[in-house]
């Protein structure tokens, strides 16, 4: 299933790749239509369709830049020999690499990039799993931790005297969440605005917790990864099979 999950995964990021790049080449289109002789960083902007025929540039330009970090591929990936070989095409000269030679190129890499990329996803889940393992292993032998049977661990820091909230109901919380390292990826605290949700759509280890909670309560909450985001992850920060801790503060029940 990990597996499956990281396959499709590759084949959601390689579909927006190919996207990108078509979408780039519309906008070199645009900019050529303007002055098929110059070459592309020779023309001036001297007119509004090379200001938006630039601009478009830019904006993909930064997608692109940015997919191609994210997964990875910035560090091999050429973007003058990238250029080159759309305006080369666009412009009907001959290419350097025959285009059905280019595919075989294209699919090879894709074969190699997706192994890889598997690897080191399943590498690094089995190691955010065994980390977030050891780590709640420890930490429930701390004083003032309790275990539920779920493995859900938290600790009372301030005890409430309100109402606890039902599963079809809204609370209004207060958050602040970390990594098992201290590494913070969100707070409502930092931020100073409680957010407010069912408590039927958030993660597991949060529906659980709230509630066994009670308006006014203060928990620490240590999530292993199956009650929390397993191996999707979430975010730029919260990778695969990765174990969390949350300072919740529950505000108020709206019924």
């Amino acid at each position: 299933m990990q597996d499956s999950f990281i396959l499709n995964k590759f084949l959601s990021i390689m579909n927006r790749f190919r996207i990108l790049i078509f979408t780039l080449s519309v906008s070199f289109v645009v900019l050529l239509s303007c002055n098929s002789q110059d070459k592309p960083g020779n023309k001036e902007i001297e007119n509004r369709v090379d200001s938006v025929s630039y601009s478009f540039g830019i904006s993909y330009g930064q997608r692109l830049q940015g997919d191609f970090k994210r997964n990875g591929l910035d560090t091999v990936i050429d973007n003058e020999l990238l250029i080159k070989g759309l305006v080369d095409l666009l412009k009907g000269n001959e290419t350097d690499i025959d285009i059905k030679l280019s595919n075989v190129i294209i699919n090879k890499f894709i074969r190699e990039y997706k192994a890889k990329t598997a690897d080191a996803e399943k590498l690094k889940a089995e190691k955010n799993l065994a980390e977030g393992r050891k780590f709640l292993e420890e930490n429930k032998k701390k004083e003032g931790i309790a275990v539920l049977e779920s493995g859900l661990q938290y600790k009372i820091l301030v005890e409430g005297k309100g109402e606890s909230p039902g599963l079809t109901d809204k609370v209004t919380t207060h958050y602040h969440g970390t990594l098992i390292d201290g590494t913070v990826f969100d707070s409502s605290v930092e931020r100073g605005e409680p957010i407010q949700f069912p408590v039927n759509g958030v993660i597991k280890g949060w529906t659980e917790a709230l509630q066994l909670m009670k308006v006014g309560s203060k928990w620490q909450l240590f999530i292993p990864s199956e009650l929390a985001y397993g191996m999707r992850g979430a975010g730029a920060d919260i990778g695969p099979n990765m174990a969390l801790i949350f300072e919740v503060e529950l505000i108020s029940v709206d019924k």
